[in-house]
């Protein structure tokens, strides 16, 4: 087993100054604290955990609050979790996932405990509740996602409303003058941020176009197909030609089955854009145009700002948000 005295040897430097710089109590030049990093990584050296508590050093991990309540789409969610996972392994920090619905009573035991160094919060919730615990603890917590009263907190999220506002462009551009919003689950919109950011967008910038609206959702369940073939069909007897889907991969089938059953071509008869799409929509059974929203740079950005606050002290409060991509696969034409 890797000893403190090896790692010291290996840098150049006293066993003191390899303490220092891999507990944090004493400031470190940059130069000297990677070169400790980098020999104890090449030798193997791991202090002891119940060591560096006791000491009030870093324990290396990140809690990930995540709760798991019945409504929850696993694939998407799961995306995320193991987007964070990566990225903060990747920065050499475990993930400790908390699932429990009442996450609040998770985020209170591992601050108290000193388990943690820092917290990311994933689902986030319109009035959140996690929000005022995080202004009143010391452990730094970014959020990926924003609830109503994001004062004092960091947030990490997609440009959700710019997203909405991109795809009604591009349709409004193309002609359209009627859009239907296939949305999220009734439950989503009462206990998620995200599908309400989203909606305001498109409502905002269609009544600025002067564009009409139609926005549904997609009954109880993320997988209940047979209510998105129902608004579907209802929108298309209607006369509706042009969709924005803010929903899962089975609702994006859906819709697509029921066009091909109307013998109805995406790109020519019907346009179609896919906004904020977790999953990967080159699986899907048509090439749809998409604005993707991608775990991994959400995530990642939220480890960077957890990790360069525990090494610089830098808060970064405020709101982070990323620019929607537009991705174009030929499914927006004119109306018929």
């Amino acid at each position: 087993m890797t000893t403190i005295h090896e790692v010291a040897q290996a840098a150049g430097v006293s066993i003191s100054t390899v303490s220092y710089a891999l507990s944090g109590k004493r400031p470190i030049s940059e130069k000297t604290r990677r070169r400790i990093e980098e020999a104890a990584q090449s030798l193997g050296y791991q202090p002891d955990a119940g060591a560096r508590m006791l000491a009030g050093r870093r324990t290396h991990i990140f809690a990930l609050t995540e709760p798991l309540r019945a409504d929850t789409h696993a694939p998407t969610h799961m995306a995320f979790v193991l987007a964070t996972a990566v990225a903060a392994r990747r920065r050499g920090y475990d993930i400790l996932l908390l699932t429990d619905e009442q996450t609040s009573e998770g985020m209170n035991r591992v601050t108290a405990s000193n388990l943690v160094d820092a917290i990311l919060v994933l689902d986030v919730a319109p009035d959140d509740e996690r929000a005022e615990i995080a202004r009143s603890m010391r452990t730094p917590t970014i959020f990926i996602g924003i609830p109503d009263d994001a004062a004092g907190l960091t947030c990490v999220d997609l440009d959700f409303e710019e997203a909405g506002r991109i795809a009604v462009d591009r349709l409004a551009d193309a002609g359209h003058e009627r859009i239907t919003l296939l949305g999220q689950t009734d439950v989503a919109y009462r206990k998620s941020n995200f599908p309400r950011r989203l909606l305001h967008g498109v409502e905002d910038r269609a009544l600025e176009r002067g564009v009409a609206i139609d926005w549904v959702t997609t009954g109880v369940s993320a997988t209940d197909t047979a209510a998105v073939r129902e608004v579907t069909a209802s929108a298309l007897d209607r006369g509706h030609r042009a969709f924005i889907v803010h929903a899962v991969d089975d609702v994006h089938e859906a819709l697509l089955s029921v066009l091909a059953e109307r013998e109805l071509r995406v790109g020519h008869d019907v346009s179609i854009v896919s906004a904020a799409a977790s999953f990967d929509t080159s699986t899907l059974s048509s090439p749809v145009d998409t604005i993707p929203l991608i775990p991994q740079q959400s995530c990642e950005l939220a480890v960077e700002l957890a990790v360069r606050h525990l090494e610089d002290g830098q808060t970064a409060a405020g709101i982070h948000l990323l620019p929607p991509e537009y991705r174009s696969a030929g499914s927006v034409a004119p109306p018929g």
